[in-house]
C-alpha cells in the first residue's frame, strides 16, 4: 500500500440474441457534479474451454423462451448492452459485427445505428442526462452521437480500449486502454487529459459518485484512486496489499466510501476509498464448474462484483460457477450459490436484496441474498450469455452469441 503522487498526468450470417425479461429507484445522480470539472485545465489533444460434461453452443437448444421481445439486428456476437438512465426506455447494444444500435426496448425499434467502427464494439453507453450515447470498439475508435438528432458529434482514437464510462453529472468522457492510460475528455469540444499508470492494461475503471476522483484496476493488480482535477494519485494499493493478479472487476458503494475488486487470483477486496486502506480480502474454495476454464487453472478467477443497496452484502461471482454472498459487518460468507456453468456477470435490483447473475450455460437466475435460494430462472438463450442489465424496475435486457438462422430476442 501507498499513497503517492508519483503517477504523472499529461495534458494534450451469425446473429445474436437480446433479451428483455419480466422479472416481476437509481438515485440520480445531481446535476450540478458538473460544476467541479469546470476549472479543470485542458488541452487540446493531438476460447479453447474443454466442453466435457456440459452443452456445447451446438447442443444448447432454446425449449423455453421466457423472452418479451426480440430484437434482431446484429449479425455477430452481442458484447454489451446499457441502458439509457434518465427513462430506460432506450437501449444501446455492441457487437461483433463492428456495429451499435440505438433501439427502443418497448418494440425494438432501431432509432439509429452507430456507424463507422473498425472493430468489434465492446462498450456502448449513455451519458447522465440520456442526451448522448458513446462507443467504443476494440481498436479503440470511440464516437459519441447526440440521441436527439441522431447525428455523430465527436470521435477520437486511442488504443486498444478497455473500458468506457460517462462522468455522472457532465458531458466528460473517461476511457481506459490497454498501454495503461486513463483518458478524459470534454465532449464534443474534446479537450483532453490523460492519467498515466504503470505501463499495463487499466483493465477497469469507475468514477465515484462525488464526480471528482475514478478508481482504475490494472492488470499487474494495483489499484489507484485518481483526483480527476488536480491529476495525481490519491491511494495507489499494490504489492502485498493489492492483488496478485489481473484485476477484472470493480464496484463502488452508494456514498463512494468503498470499493470493491475482483481478480484472477480469485481474491476480492473490500477498500477504503478515504484511507486506501484494504478492509478485508473475500476468497471462496474452488469447485471448479463444468465448461469453465478453471477446470485447468489453479486459481478461480473473480468475473464480477457489486454492492447491494438495500443491505449491508456484497456479491462476487467466480468463473467456477460460485455466486457467494457476504456480509460487510461480519466480513463473514452469508451464502454460497452454485451455478452449472461459469458466470460472467451480476448485478443488484435496485432496492431489494435480490441479485441477479448470468452465466455461460445460457440462463439468467435471480437469486435472494437473505435465504441464497434461486428464486427464478430465464430461459430462451442457445449460447453463452455474454451481459445483461437490469432497468429500475427489475427488466433484464441479455445478449450472447447464437448460432445460424436464429433470431436476436428480447
Amino acid at each position: 500500500m501507498e499513497n503517492t503522487s508519483e503517477d504523472t498526468v499529461e495534458l494534450h450470417g451469425d446473429e445474436e440474441i437480446v433479451e428483455v425479461i419480466d422479472l416481476n429507484d437509481a438515485e440520480q445522480t445531481p446535476d450540478d457534479l458538473a460544476e467541479e470539472l469546470e476549472d479543470v485545465e485542458f488541452e487540446d489533444a493531438v476460447a479453447g474451454a474443454d466442453d466435457e460434461g456440459w452443452e456445447t453452443e451446438d447442443e444448447m437448444e432454446a425449449d423455453v423462451d421466457d423472452s418479451e421481445l426480440t430484437f434482431s439486428g446484429h449479425t455477430g456476437s452481442v458484447f454489451c448492452v446499457s441502458l439509457d438512465p434518465q427513462t430506460n426506455s432506450l437501449a444501446v447494444t455492441g457487437g461483433e459485427d463492428d456495429k451499435a444500435y440505438v433501439w427502443t426496448v418497448s418494440d425494438g425499434e432501431v432509432l439509429f445505428e452507430c456507424t463507422g467502427h473498425k472493430d468489434s464494439v465492446t462498450c456502448a453507453t449513455f451519458s447522465h442526462d440520456s442526451k448522448l450515447v458513446a462507443s467504443g470498439d476494440m481498436s479503440g475508435l470511440l464516437k459519441v452521437w447526440k440521441v436527439d438528432t441522431k447525428e455523430e458529434i465527436w470521435s477520437f482514437e486511442v488504443g486498444d480500449l478497455e473500458w468506457l464510462e460517462w462522468h455522472p453529472g457532465a458531458p466528460v468522457l473517461l476511457a481506459g486502454t490497454a498501454d495503461g492510460n486513463v483518458w478524459m475528455w470534454k465532449v464534443p469540444g474534446g479537450d483532453c487529459k490523460t492519467f498515466q499508470g504503470p505501463s499495463c492494461q487499466a483493465t477497469s475503471g469507475k468514477i465515484l459518485p462525488d464526480g471528482k476522483r475514478v478508481v482504475v484496476g490494472y492488470e499487474d493488480g494495483s489499484v489507484r484512486l485518481w483526483d480527476l482535477k488536480q491529476g495525481n494519485t490519491i491511494h495507489v494499493i499494490k504489492g502485498s496489499d493489492g492483488h496478485q493478479g489481473a484485476l477484472t472487476c470493480l464496484d463502488i458503494n452508494k456514498d463512494g466510501s468503498l470499493v470493491l475488486t475482483g481478480s484472477v487470483d480469485g481474491q476480492a477486496k473490500l477498500i477504503n476509498t478515504n484511507t486506501g486502506k484494504v478492509v478485508c480480502s473475500f476468497s471462496v474454495d474452488s469447485v471448479k464448474a463444468k465448461g469453465s476454464a478453471a477446470e485447468d487453472e489453479e486459481s478461480n478467477s473473480v468475473e464480477s462484483v457489486g454492492f447491494c443497496k438495500a443491505l449491508p452484502l456484497v456479491a462476487v461471482a467466480y468463473l467456477d460457477g460460485t455466486l457467494a454472498v457476504y456480509d460487510i459487518s461480519t466480513q463473514g460468507l452469508r451464502h454460497r450459490c452454485q451455478h452449472e456453468a461459469g458466470i460472467v456477470h451480476l448485478q443488484w435490483e435496485e432496492a431489494s436484496s435480490l441479485v441477479a447473475t448470468c452465466s455461460l450455460d445460457g440462463v439468467v437466475r435471480l437469486w435472494d441474498a437473505r435465504s441464497g435460494a434461486v428464486v427464478s430462472e430465464y430461459r430462451g438463450h442457445a449460447a453463452e450469455i455474454l451481459d445483461f442489465t437490469l432497468n429500475r424496475w427489475a427488466t433484464t435486457l441479455q445478449q450472447h452469441r447464437s448460432e445460424p438462422a436464429q433470431n436476436h430476442q428480447v
